[in-house]
């Protein structure tokens, strides 16, 4: 009875911290640790340093590098790729997304592409509603496919003592999102009416008012690319494939005692090394750097994981007995079943890294075999569930169409059936490749 008054807490807790945004989850996750320790007794567990270090180490890097202009050169690339195969789109804007997160390690160059979606789709009679959900839904998967993304290295953190590295699970996520995204196109490719049947975009077409015409392309258009953008992306790149190699290969890491440097030094080395390269030959402004999206969005994730995961570890911790013991048969017969769970917490707190440090412990103190935990591991990605992850939002702004929507009933929206189908898939691949692969 204790725990299910200490769990709802928990859960109140993350509510109302996805309520405030910003950093509310993090400090309210402060809050029900004072209630569980000061209020129940409840000793609290350690603090997931490493993870919290990585990440601040990646993004210190990506924020450089957006600072100096790397991140609107990618975004460029990304505009042109796209005009240059307008019939394909369906398929391309989702590539394009998930290939410049996964090389970026944040979801953040959706934004800048999702108006360059809805003009060429638009222009080329194509419903954006299809390419503009994929592209969304891509962008958020890709995250458990990039090694430099923040529930990556927490992932290979929390398994690496069980002999997984971050080539193993790159082994499994790539494939398995790709494959996975891509039969979802299929099916999204025919969704809802084509664009000249749409009443809502016939409705539109009669208002004088419409003949305004989206500015996303002179505004793409019109980004210059200095020298030091393209070197602070071959710098960050380069450090990322740096990650990926010496995660993949530990003899190219050095040796103390007889054993390899852990993933969670190597990556901030790397990453913090890169950073400094960038700082040194890029010259961005220093203030600009902390004054980027990346860096924001990067210190919430940290401040997140910081409160959450330590209050989620804290209630896992003090009633580890009663939840294996509750959960035995389960996780026994159907240990795949955790796919539920990482994909309802995602749902609540909107971050995949915050979701791994919460749920990831618990998985690893039940017992449940790596290989199922890197199956399932794409199941963190729950955000289109409820329509109110920032990406959803502004490409609902840029489909002047109008096709992009949210239903009556809210969960009715545009992109519940692309993340559905794109999570049914990857989590079948992931758990196929991962049964085959580990």
């Amino acid at each position: 009875m204790m725990f299910f008054i200490q769990f709802g807490i928990v859960l109140l807790c993350i509510l109302v911290g996805a309520r405030i945004g910003g950093i509310g989850l993090g400090v309210m996750g402060g809050l029900g640790l004072a209630i569980l320790s000061f209020g129940f007794g409840l000793k609290p567990a350690g603090l997931p340093i490493d993870v919290m270090f990585m990440i601040m180490a990646v993004v210190s890097a990506a924020a450089a590098m957006q600072a100096s202009g790397g991140l609107d050169y990618m975004i460029k690339i990304a505009a042109r790729i796209l005009r240059k195969n307008p019939k394909y789109i369906t398929f391309m804007a989702p590539a394009v997304t998930w290939t410049f997160t996964v090389l970026a390690g944040t979801g953040h160059v959706a934004y800048s592409v999702l108006p360059v979606i809805a003009e060429v789709s638009r222009h080329n009679g194509i419903r954006p509603e299809r390419p503009l959900s994929m592209a969304v839904i891509a962008s958020q998967f890709a995250i458990v496919a990039s090694p430099i993304a923040a529930a990556v290295v927490a992932v290979v953190n929390y398994l690496e003592p069980q002999g997984i590295t971050l080539g193993n699970v790159l082994s499994i996520t790539i494939p398995a999102t790709v494959l996975g995204l891509f039969a979802a196109c299929l099916f999204v490719n025919k969704m809802g009416k084509e664009l000249h049947e749409d009443p809502i975009y016939l409705a539109r077409l009669q208002s004088p008012e419409y003949a305004k015409e989206s500015q996303a392309q002179s505004a793409i258009d019109q980004i210059e690319v200095s020298k030091s953008a393209k070197v602070s992306v071959a710098i960050f790149l380069t450090a990322a494939l740096l990650v990926v190699l010496m995660g993949t290969f530990p003899s190219l890491r050095p040796a103390f005692d007889g054993k390899a440097m852990g993933m969670a030094h190597t990556i901030e080395i790397v990453m913090l090394s890169a950073g400094a390269l960038i700082m040194l030959v890029c010259k961005p402004d220093g203030t600009a750097v902390t004054k980027g999206s990346v860096f924001h969005a990067g210190m919430r994730a940290v401040i997140a994981i910081f409160g959450i995961a330590w209050l989620g570890d804290t209630l896992m911790q003090a009633h580890i007995t009663e939840v294996k013991e509750a959960v035995k048969y389960l996780v026994e017969s159907a240990p795949w079943t955790f796919a539920f769970a990482l994909f309802a917490l995602s749902v609540l707190v909107n971050s995949q890294g915050a979701t791994v440090a919460t749920l990831f412990p618990l998985g690893i103190a039940l017992g449940i075999p790596a290989p199922i935990l890197i199956g399932t591991f794409v199941a963190v990605n729950g955000y289109f569930f409820i329509p109110n992850y920032g990406p959803i939002i502004a490409s609902i702004d840029f489909d002047t169409t109008g096709t992009t929507r949210i239903g009556k009933f809210i969960f009715n929206h545009s992109f519940m059936l692309p993340g559905l189908l794109s999570m049914a898939f990857s989590l079948g691949f992931g758990l196929l490749f991962a049964n085959l692969f580990l």
